[in-house]
């Protein structure tokens, strides 16, 4: 499984060593802000899919994160916080906030909380959150992919190449896309990271690699997905 990745932002040690843990148990990627300024720094470069955010950060009201990291970024915000009082709540999800989890919390909780609000933010695009392409089962919630009815392992760079090509099904998707959405970090992206990745994709999913019928490439523009 390939996960989503998720920014913890927390500064309590505790609480982000669980939620990297229940993320990483149920196949996320975690990445970890412990105050504002390194959330937002993380928000910028490390294009998360989701944040989960606590509001009593030492730098800044989380309150006011909430509109930062919503002006910077379209990644959905969880809140997961100690403040109990309505008025809070209300508060955050008014700024942009797309749920709130208060703490205690059951990890449980968090990581259906989570599920459901990255298939909205896919519902919300116009992306289905199950495609189906050639024979190819694509569940871009949980990130799993089937084949023949059995679970292909992607690398999180193949599912995000994948991802890009699945929300948009028998469109054209420009190299561009697929590299700044494969490589987000990379200064360099070179199309030939590109290449390789398209190759190892149809090695795992194609009928006959050779003669891909899945994954088709648009010369000089990008590649397609066959759709249906």
């Amino acid at each position: 499984m390939s996960g989503a990745r998720i920014l913890i932002v927390d500064d309590d040690l505790h609480i982000r060593r669980l939620l990297h843990s229940a993320l990483t148990r149920a196949g996320y990627d975690a990445i970890e802000a412990t105050s504002a300024a390194e959330a937002l720094a993380a928000a910028r470069t490390a294009r998360p899919d989701a944040i989960l955010l606590d509001l009593g950060l030492p730098d800044r009201d989380g309150l006011e994160i909430v509109q930062l990291l919503r002006q910077s970024g379209s990644a959905p915000i969880i809140v997961v916080s100690a403040r109990e009082a309505t008025e809070q709540k209300v508060a955050a999800l008014d700024l942009g906030a797309q749920d709130y989890v208060t703490k205690p919390f059951d990890s449980e909780e968090v990581l259906a909380r989570l599920r459901a609000t990255l298939r909205d933010g896919l519902q919300a695009q116009g992306s289905r959150p199950l495609v189906e392409a050639g024979g190819i089962r694509i569940d871009l919630v949980d990130r799993v992919v089937v084949r023949d009815g059995a679970e292909v392992h992607l690398t999180r760079k193949e599912f995000a190449v994948l991802e890009q090509l699945a929300r948009a099904p028998g469109r054209i998707v420009t190299h561009r896309q697929m590299l700044e959405a494969g490589w987000p970090d990379a200064y360099d992206r070179r199309i030939e990271y590109l290449r390789i990745v398209v190759r190892n994709l149809r090695q795992k999913l194609e009928v006959d690699p050779m003669r891909p019928a899945l994954i088709t490439n648009e010369l000089g523009v990008g590649y397609r997905l066959a759709a249906g």
